[in-house]
């Protein structure tokens, strides 16, 4: 199996959700690890996530499970039922179509990294329990739950 180096993998900065969604998470770096090594069934990414970030808006997927593995530091994971405190060497799974939104918090004092991982499902639709927003794996764009656009989207 062909070593990753990480020095070589791009990182990426925030999210691409459409104004104002995006702002808790604007840094929150993510390196894409899967496809850096040519992945093509799932996808692996390595994120480190500062104080005060989150991983992303709650949400959850129609045709794509999820995976993610704490290595570092401490997140509190919000679901429907509450919160749910992972730190390094816990985990967590969100299956598909739960209708369950998750994300990640992190309130403590220092950058947390975890593993993120899905099955990149070309069928998915990602919808956002809290907000008006959705996106699908398909065409990458987010819009209103109704499918209309955001502005520039």
């Amino acid at each position: 199996m062909p070593k990753i180096d990480l020095a070589t993998v791009p990182e990426r900065k925030g999210v691409g959700y459409p104004t104002p969604f995006q702002e808790p998470c604007a840094d929150r770096i993510r390196q894409r690890l899967g496809d850096a090594s040519g992945l093509a069934d799932f996808g692996v990414n390595l994120m480190r996530l500062p104080p005060g970030n989150w991983s992303s808006q709650r949400h959850w997927h129609s045709h794509e499970d999820e995976f993610v593995y704490v290595l570092a530091g401490e997140l509190v994971l919000i679901e429907d039922a509450g919160e749910t405190l992972l730190r390094a060497g816990d985990c967590a799974a969100f299956p598909k179509n739960s209708g369950d939104g998750h994300h990640m918090i992190n309130r403590s004092d220092t950058t947390a990294v975890y593993l993120e991982v899905g099955s990149r499902d070309m069928a998915d639709l990602t919808t956002c329990s809290d907000i008006d927003m959705m996106s699908a794996n398909a065409d990458g764009r987010f819009t209103h739950k109704d499918g209309s656009p955001y502005p520039g989207g």
